[in-house]
C-alpha cells in the first residue's frame, strides 16, 4: 500500500521576512562602516570650554548678613577640528558662593565653525542673598584676606556630523573655583577648562 507523503513548501511571507531582514542588516553595516571611515578620516576633537576672564563688577556686604554681588564672566568655546563645525546644545553653568546658588547661566544652541573659537560673555546680577552665620564668618574671612572665592559648574553637550549617517556625541564639563579680590575687583586666574588634565 503506498504511503502519502505531504510536501509543505516556505511560505512566501517568510521569504519576505528573510529578505527584509537581510536588506536591514546589510545597510546596518554599511551604514556602520560608513561611520567609522568617518571618524578615522575627520578624527574629531573634543571641544573645551574654558573660563577665558572675569571681573567682580560689584560687591555689597552689611553686618545684617545679606550680600550682593555682580560678576562678569567670559567662557570661551574652541573648536579644535580641522574638517567638522561642532554644535553646542543645552550650555548651562552654575555660579554658586559656599554652596548658595546666586544664578544659573544658559545659551541657546550655536554652532562653531572648524579650527575657531567664539566667546560666551555673562554679566551675573544677584538677588539680595541672606547668609547664615557660617557664611557670614566665610565673607568676613574673604575680605580680610582679600580673595573671594565662587564656584561655577556646568557644561555644554557637542555633537558634529561623521559621514551623512551618524554624528558623535560628548560632553564638556567645567567644576572649577574662581577667585578675586574685593579691594579692586580683580579676577585672579586661574586654570578653568573642560580639557583632559594629563
Amino acid at each position: 500500500m503506498p504511503r502519502l507523503t505531504s510536501r509543505h513548501g516556505t511560505s512566501p511571507f517568510i521569504w519576505c521576512a528573510a529578505i527584509i531582514c537581510a536588506i536591514i542588516s546589510i545597510v546596518v553595516i554599511v551604514g556602520g562602516i560608513i561611520v567609522f571611515v568617518g571618524y578615522l578620516v575627520i578624527h574629531p576633537r573634543v571641544p573645551i570650554i574654558s573660563v577665558a576672564d572675569a571681573h567682580l563688577d560689584f560687591l555689597k556686604y552689611d553686618i545684617v548678613g545679606v550680600l550682593q554681588t555682580q560678576l562678569t564672566i567670559v567662557i570661551r568655546v574652541e573648536n579644535d577640528n580641522a574638517k567638522a563645525h561642532a554644535l553646542f546644545d543645552e550650555t548651562e553653568f552654575k555660579l554658586s558662593y559656599e554652596g548658595k546658588p546666586i544664578a544659573i547661566l544658559k545659551a541657546p544652541e550655536f554652532e562653531v565653525v572648524k579650527e575657531k573659537s567664539m566667546f560666551l560673555p555673562y554679566l551675573v546680577q544677584s538677588y539680595p542673598i541672606p547668609l547664615n552665620p557660617t557664611m557670614m564668618q566665610a565673607v568676613d574671612y574673604a575680605v580680610k584676606k582679600d580673595v573671594i572665592t565662587f564656584e561655577l559648574k556646568g557644561g555644554s553637550r557637542t555633537r558634529w556630523r561623521v559621514g551623512p549617517l551618524g554624528s558623535v556625541k560628548f560632553e564638556c564639563n567645567l567644576s572649577c573655583a574662581l577667585r578675586f579680590r574685593p579691594s579692586d575687583h580683580s579676577y585672579i586666574p586661574s586654570p578653568c577648562t573642560s580639557a583632559h588634565k594629563h
